[in-house]
């Protein structure tokens, strides 16, 4: 069993973001945990669980969920806290029958209302399997959660948080076709709702698994999509990430997901940029925000998109070079939280993507020294560009004191 501390306990990293990594177990499993408490005393949580040692998935996936569970434990919290769990898996064709068999990985389950979120992109260093996961709690009560097919909807009072995983449209061949009817089906989804996607989309993520060939045909049918439905240079685009992956279906060329909010006022939200770092991105043709800010009454989610080693003319700098890429990512990256009145220290979770594996090896231990205990997920996938050897996107918070906005 992991060693379990009350959440009490947990160290200060700094004033607003707590961290703590729970002790090994004898699975050799790191569980990190991050902590946002706003004045109103509703909680955001985000934890990742990576084993680190050899074993079969189901080993790995057991291992992966007991480390969940201690880790709720400690945070005095329980699965109905739970809002998005999303699994990073190896062998994303042989697992994903297994990952739907176990009600904790399983899309549907209904026991346990959550958005789940099945990618293939191996977890470094051994692991088949890992997990990100984003949990709230709430001194008034528990959280209003319900399942709608692909879609949680979480109740915020006068917001509605819906995050819809794993969509899909493999009957059309192209990766141009997939893209549109993708974006189709989900701006039908949101109308259904009474929202647009330009004004209630918050967050996408786009996994291509052969990003190399098709991402220029989905960034094209994106940005012509876009432009019908209000998002263009004149208005604003979304944050997004789009980034190889697998999907268990071999005919899939694009998956998506995505976060809207229901409710939300247009001055809440805020695209960043920091154009002394890099420049914006319809100026090389594609169409999405660098970071954007909600603001709420006590405090501002900062969501930071895919973020690599590039410049303000959009070229990639230090070819080949993984470590000082990594070094101008996390500048770019601390650049778009400045823009925000945030920094690095803010971060509740790291998701990060190495197009080589080896290169894990060198870029973990400044990852760790540079960011500490942060949540974090290292990843093999390929970027959008082959000469980017790394991408980093996340999540931070900041507190504010806003008392005309909504609470989160």
């Amino acid at each position: 069993m992991i060693a379990q501390t009350p959440v009490n306990t947990i160290p200060h990293s700094h004033m607003n973001v707590e961290y703590r990594k729970l002790p090994h177990s004898s699975s050799d499993v790191a569980v990190n945990i991050s902590r946002f408490r706003g004045a109103s005393g509703v909680t955001e949580w985000h934890i990742t669980v990576v084993p680190e040692s050899a074993g079969t998935f189901e080993e790995h996936l057991a291992q992966v969920e007991n480390g969940y569970r201690a880790a709720l434990t400690v945070a005095g919290l329980d699965l109905k806290n739970t809002v998005w769990r999303r699994f990073f898996c190896s062998d994303i064709a042989n697992q994903a029958p297994i990952l739907q068999c176990h009600a904790f990985s399983d899309p549907n389950c209904k026991d346990d209302p959550c958005a789940v979120s099945h990618v293939g992109e191996t977890p470094l260093a051994s692991a088949k399997l890992a997990m990100w996961a984003c949990l709230i709690s709430d001194p008034e009560g528990p959280l209003e959660k319900s399942h709608d097919g692909t879609t949680l909807t979480m109740g915020r009072g006068a917001l509605q948080h819906l995050w819809s995983t794993g969509m899909v449209h493999p009957d059309e061949e192209s990766v141009a076709a997939q893209t549109h009817a993708v974006f189709s089906d989900y701006t039908a989804r949101l109308g259904a709702r009474g929202l647009t996607l330009a004004d209630h989309c918050v967050r996408t993520w786009l996994f291509l698994p052969n990003i190399d060939l098709d991402y220029n045909g989905m960034v094209t049918t994106r940005r012509e999509f876009f432009a019908t439905h209000g998002l263009t240079a004149d208005t604003h685009f979304i944050a997004s990430t789009g980034i190889a992956g697998i999907h268990p279906l071999p005919h899939v060329r694009i998956f998506v997901d995505a976060y809207a909010i229901s409710g939300l006022r247009p001055e809440q939200v805020h695209y960043l940029s920091a154009l002394d770092h890099l420049g914006p991105t319809y100026d090389y043709g594609v169409t999405f925000e660098r970071a954007t800010a909600v603001a709420y009454r006590d405090r501002k989610q900062v969501y930071i998109s895919g973020t690599a080693s590039i410049d303000p003319r959009g070229d990639v700098l230090h070819p080949g070079d993984v470590v000082r890429q990594l070094d101008r990512t996390l500048g770019n990256i601390n650049g778009l939280l400045a823009a925000a009145g945030a920094g690095l220290a803010d971060m509740l979770v790291f998701i990060v993507y190495l197009r080589d594996p080896t290169d894990h090896a060198r870029v973990r231990p400044i990852l760790r020294e540079r960011l500490g205990d942060v949540p974090m997920v290292i990843l093999t996938a390929a970027v959008c560009r082959p000469g980017w050897l790394i991408e980093i996107e996340g999540i931070a918070a900041i507190p504010i004191n806003q008392p005309d906005l909504p609470l989160y």
